[in-house]
């Protein structure tokens, strides 16, 4: 019986710390191997000695713990490793993080050290000799802001471990983990390979997070801070140093952060990557320190840093300022992923520099040379990549259509000639992509929308020149669900308050012209008939300052290319159905209050109807139907009854409640009408709704209001206050023959 340091797959440890491995009984299907334990996984390798030099173990005597030879059962589940895997973690070059600082321009790499002892960083290689010198100079100064190795971290003193697990064994030498006995929390880790080979230590920390309430700090918004960086001739881009093991995590929480490797449970002292808050305390920590500097020549977005100058010849004074905070709050930036006095470079995934900002040409280059999708699972990832750069394509939505119909469940994939010209029109539109710019302050927005019959679009721009526009952001999105069946008019509505939705932090601090082929503004603020959508709609429309312009005022090429990538039926007929008569004053008249509920029995059929005066005086009448009919029918029977009493007495103004869902959205005009025996009920309500000057319909749920829930039993039920004298007649029943024939 061999004794070795085990770890069970499933996360649980059982008995003392080393678990015991026995041999399978005589007879039973063995496989001969060696076993090497890693983080939860049992590698089976070959029993031929010659295998083991290519582990590279002679190097690492220390490993040799881990190894034992013995039986292993073929039930047992094993994963079998290539003979190239683990070397090549050995032979992958030593650096602190993966790769360099993508830029546009080209860099050029300095030593702010010695021959002996080189400290590499980056710098724009167009710099001119003069600069070169100054940046140089500055870097040096400040040459302890940058850590070219976890030891060079301050108050993170190594300490000596000997060696099982290369990336285990950096944590631990760096300070950033402690050994614990008595855990009570346990995550496992999971090893995840970098770019470069070598393989980062994660831990799982699912549990934990679970178990942690969220903070709910707000993250910068992405778009706000890329439009920020651009506009500036000089900017550079530095890099945290492992920034989230830079703060330092409370004493007694460190144990609940206990993770198992192959040679012992482990808590960290520092933040570690994986938890769930982490992410917010990072940035609070970030705002905290550059809480001055933010948006004026700092941009910083977790360890993302941006130090922007408007002028070429100030930013070696915004450096040194900057550089002066990060000193004083002692954090490290890494070196080798930091670039100076550059033009232009990644932020956030897109490329920004002074004209604007372009989209990072290794995407383009990722679905230029995509192959036709041969498969759902393909058509997803195509998908996926545009949506990540769907602000710079027009009409994305309305370009994608074809490939809706292989999305449907159940759908044979079947790639047609109209998925394959969709396909190629995006590779042909990302030939040559636009360069987005930042809204100037002082200046209003343009918002074009468009509605198609089965998607919207919108695009959000500025004008910078007397009829030249600037585009700042595209937006689509396909129609579903009953949003297809929507008028025109609707459809333009819909398409405003999506590009609301999805623009409010610019709509909000800026002033907006709306330019669309009709008014949805004037549409949604003049209708007789409010229903909740409406209703909804008009509430929205309150915060913003937006003002229509027809779109025969504007003449420039962005609504050109607007109206060429939206094209519009030519049978739509956008009429808002709205007078232009002259207002001269408004008065304000309260409403009547009139609730409604048909209800079948087994032998019969009533409606019930409560009509409630601007006074607050309560008229409850109840009637039986002279025929059995639908649940439905009851309910449009007891709404029709209603409106004409209301009709009667001369109501203008009326609020309706109903606790049918359906004939409330059918008349709201958000359900169709599809069963022949509501249909002739439907379009006499409607005529009767529209002799009112207002109506509004809303849908009041039986269990959330007692008015609701009291209609099927008289008014009498219905809850008034105290207070309030109540004189309820007890009124004839009436024998009500078929409304309509």
């Amino acid at each position: 019986m061999a004794q070795i340091h085990a770890i069970e797959p499933m996360g649980m440890v059982h008995g003392p710390e080393q678990a015991q491995v026995h041999k399978s009984p005589p007879g039973n299907s063995i496989n001969r191997g060696v076993l090497f334990i890693c983080g939860g996984w049992k590698f089976l390798t070959p029993e031929d000695p010659s295998f083991l030099p290519s582990l590279q173990l002679q190097e690492h005597p220390q490993r040799l713990k881990l190894l034992r030879r013995y039986k292993l059962s073929s039930k047992t589940p094993t994963l079998r490793t290539s003979r190239a895997s683990l070397p090549q973690i050995e032979r992958a070059p030593q650096s602190l993080e993966d790769g360099g600082q993508s830029t546009v321009d080209e860099l050029k790499e300095i030593n702010l050290g010695t021959i002996e002892e080189p400290y590499p960083t980056f710098i724009s290689a167009s710099l001119s000799s003069e600069e070169e010198g100054k940046y140089r100079s500055l870097l040096t100064e400040y040459k302890n802001i940058f850590a070219w190795s976890y030891k060079e971290m301050p108050e993170l003193d190594p300490k000596l471990i000997p060696q099982i697990e290369v990336e285990v064994n950096k944590l631990i030498e760096a300070g950033f983990i402690r050994e614990v006995k008595y855990p009570t929390w346990i995550a496992n880790i999971v090893p995840v390979r970098k770019k470069n080979g070598q393989l980062r230590v994660c831990v799982d920390f699912r549990d934990l997070n679970n178990a942690c309430p969220k903070d709910d700090f707000p993250l910068p918004t992405t778009e706000i801070m890329v439009d920020a960086t651009t506009g500036h001739e000089a900017l550079s881009f530095m890099d945290g140093s492992s920034g989230y093991n830079q703060i330092r995590m409370a004493l007694s929480d460190e144990e609940i952060t206990a993770f198992r490797t192959p040679k012992g449970i482990y808590c960290y002292k520092v933040m570690p990557f994986g938890l769930k808050n982490a992410g917010a305390t990072y940035q609070r920590a970030m705002q905290k320190v550059f809480d001055d500097m933010l948006h004026k020549y700092v941009e910083c977005y977790a360890d993302d840093l941006v130090v922007k100058s408007k002028r070429r010849q100030d930013h070696l004074k915004d450096l040194k300022v900057v550089f002066d905070r990060l000193r004083k709050y002692q954090l490290r930036m890494n070196p080798l992923k930091c670039a100076f006095g550059v033009t232009s470079g990644k932020f956030l995934g897109f490329i920004v520099r002074h004209r604007g900002i372009e989209i990072d040409q290794s995407k383009i280059d990722a679905i230029q040379k995509m192959p036709r999708p041969k498969s759902l699972h393909d058509l997803r990832s195509l998908q996926g990549r545009l949506a990540y750069i769907q602000r710079f394509i027009s009409n994305l939505a309305g370009r994608c259509q074809p490939f809706q119909k292989l999305m449907r469940k159940g759908e044979k994939f079947l790639w047609d000639e109209a998925c394959q010209n969709a396909f190629d029109s995006i590779k042909k539109y990302l030939l040559n992509p636009p360069v987005l710019g930042a809204p100037v302050p002082s200046e209003p927005l343009i918002l074009y929308i468009a509605a198609q019959e089965r998607s919207l679009g919108a695009l959000l721009a500025q004008e910078r020149e007397k009829g030249k526009e600037r585009a700042l952001y595209y937006l689509s999105r396909t129609l579903v669900g009953a949003e297809v069946n929507y008028s025109p008019i609707e459809k333009m509505c819909l398409a405003l308050f999506f590009a609301i939705g999805k623009l409010r932090h610019y709509m909000q601090a800026f002033t907006v012209h709306l330019v669309a082929k009709a008014d949805p503004i004037k549409y949604v603020l003049s209708r007789p008939i409010i229903s909740g959508r409406l209703a909804k709609w008009t509430i929205i429309l309150q915060q913003y300052d937006i003002v229509y312009i027809s779109q025969k005022a504007i003449k420039g090429q962005a609504l050109a290319d607007v109206l060429a990538d939206h094209p519009i039926p030519s049978d739509w007929k956008l009429c808002e159905d709205l007078p232009d008569d002259e207002v001269f004053f408004t008065e304000m008249v309260e409403p009547w209050t009139m609730y409604f509920d048909g209800a079948v029995r087994r032998s019969c059929a009533g409606a019930d109807i409560v009509l409630i005066s601007p006074e607050k005086h309560m008229f409850p009448y109840s009637f039986a139907l002279a025929e059995l009919c639908s649940n439905n029918v009851a309910e449009y029977q007891a709404l029709i009854i209603g409106l004409q009493m209301a009709l009667e007495i001369g109501v203008s103004f009326i609020e309706i409640y109903g606790d049918s869902k359906l004939i409330i959205n059918q008349l709201s005009l958000q359900y169709d009408v599809k069963h022949e025996d509501l249909k002739q009920y439907f379009t006499y309500a409607r005529q009767l709704m529209e002799r009112f000057d207002s109506v509004m319909l809303e849908h009041v749920p039986r269990t959330e209001n007692k008015r609701a829930d009291a209609l099927a039993n008289l008014a009498t039920a219905l809850m008034m206050p105290d207070n309030v004298a109540l004189n309820i007649p007890l009124c004839q029943q009436w024998i009500m023959p078929p409304l309509l024939p």
